[in-house]
């Protein structure tokens, strides 16, 4: 099995078990140790769209009841865990009868299209970014124009989101301040849809790569400082390859394992959403749904969000350390 030996296999599945084990009990009780009752405050909202409400303290009782928040709280945690083995992620406690897994699957997509492809543009332009920084044959004029770049990576996502709107949807008018596609048009694989989407998506994908952009570059700068040293790049340069064979194959490919180990945890994460840029962009993704859960005390929405990101991102681990030798032959798990 190349480097990796039947005995590691078998610890990484056990530690792949216990993450997502402890991750599922911390995101049982987090919810419920906040101040609030979600029932309470669904008929709440309810009074505040209709009025009064008829027997409001009769209606809390079943609701209760119906979702088991009145049971002992090992008992809802046992339901709990058994229903997450099955991936049964329950109703949603704020859009009854709506269940959780229908509103994430329905939202999975626009949160995906939109940081799979952000994520993706800024690893491979920050990476490159940031190995010509460090890379001694790129030209002056080059290495003075890379920092201006990552000008804007010290403000945080949702700010330069703010600034994108105020500039491009406000002022130039060029784009759509919010939402994922335009009115009247009918949903599906058809060009005018599929144009609008990627039109509304410009801002938000935009402040997440520019956002982000600098995390990658640091990285792989410091990566890069510390391979341009090494026996075989200073064999390859007296070899007499060319340049940029070096800069690829002998300086980007020996540094960027740490920085594909950050990309697997990003896009295991690409799950939960970018919360406050699907806020601020009225996106409808799964971190716009996340917000609306937390503000309505929806422990079961909540909860099915959350797994599904632990669930992703220990997978995402658990198969890179797996495949670590594949892309780097130095890395071995045999004993010796």
């Amino acid at each position: 099995m190349g480097g990796l030996t039947w005995g590691y296999v078998l610890k990484r599945v056990g530690m792949w078990f216990l993450t997502i084990w402890i991750g599922t009990t911390i995101i049982f009780l987090v919810p419920r140790l906040a101040p609030g009752d979600p029932v309470a405050a669904m008929i709440s909202r309810m009074s505040a769209q209709g009025g009064f409400v008829e027997n409001a303290d009769q209606l809390i009782a079943v609701w209760r009841a119906r979702f088991g928040l009145d049971d002992p709280l090992p008992v809802q945690y046992v339901r709990y865990v058994l229903n997450s083995l099955r991936f049964d992620l329950g109703y949603s406690l704020s859009s009854f009868p709506s269940r959780v897994d229908e509103m994430v699957f329905n939202a999975l997509p626009w949160t995906v299209g939109l940081l799979l492809l952000a994520t993706l543009i800024s690893f491979v332009a920050g990476n490159t970014i940031g190995a010509l920084m460090a890379w001694e044959r790129t030209p002056g004029w080059l290495k003075g124009l890379l920092p201006v770049s990552l000008t804007f990576t010290s403000i945080p996502f949702f700010m330069l989101g703010i600034l994108l709107i105020y500039i491009f949807a406000f002022g130039l008018r060029w784009l759509p301040p919010s939402g994922a596609f335009g009115r009247g048009l009918q949903q599906g694989l058809n060009l005018p849809f599929i144009g609008s989407v990627l039109y509304h998506g410009i801002l938000p994908a935009f402040a997440i790569v520019i956002a982000s952009m600098g995390f990658w570059a640091l990285g792989m700068r410091g990566m890069m400082i510390t391979t341009a040293g090494e026996d075989y790049m200073i064999l390859a340069e007296a070899k007499g390859l060319k340049p940029s064979r070096i800069f690829w194959l002998y300086g980007v490919r020996n540094s960027i394992l740490p920085q594909v180990t950050a990309l697997a945890l990003s896009l295991g994460a690409i799950v939960g959403g970018a919360v406050l840029v699907e806020y601020i962009f009225a996106y409808p993704g799964v971190g716009y749904l996340l917000y609306l859960g937390i503000v309505n005390s929806d422990y079961t929405l909540i909860q099915g969000i959350v797994f599904m990101l632990i669930f992703t991102t220990a997978t995402l681990v658990f198969i890179l350390d797996l495949i670590y030798p594949l892309i780097d032959p130095r890395i071995t798990y045999e004993r010796g």
